[in-house]
C-alpha cells in the first residue's frame, strides 16, 4: 500500500518536531535511524507514523540522537 500525500513530512518538518536542523534529520536516515522515501525528484519524506514512534522513542532530547 502506498503512503498517502498526507502522512509524510519533509526533512523540515521533521526538524521542526525534534528542534533540529533538517540536515540533521538526514544524517539521521543516511545512518539508518529513521527510513525515508525518495520522491521521484529525489527528496527524502518520512512516515508520519515512524516518526511519531520515533519521537516517543527519544527520553532524553535531541543530543541522544546524534
Amino acid at each position: 500500500m502506498e503512503a498517502q500525500k498526507d502522512d509524510l513530512l519533509t526533512p523540515a518538518e521533521v526538524a521542526k518536531l525534534f528542534r533540529v536542523d533538517p540536515k540533521t534529520v538526514t544524517r539521521w536516515a543516511k545512518a539508518g535511524k529513521l527510513s525515508s522515501i525518495r520522491t521521484l525528484g529525489g527528496h527524502r519524506r518520512y512516515r508520519k507514523e515512524e516518526v511519531t514512534r520515533f519521537l516517543e522513542g527519544t527520553t532524553t532530547g535531541s543530543a541522544e540522537l546524534r
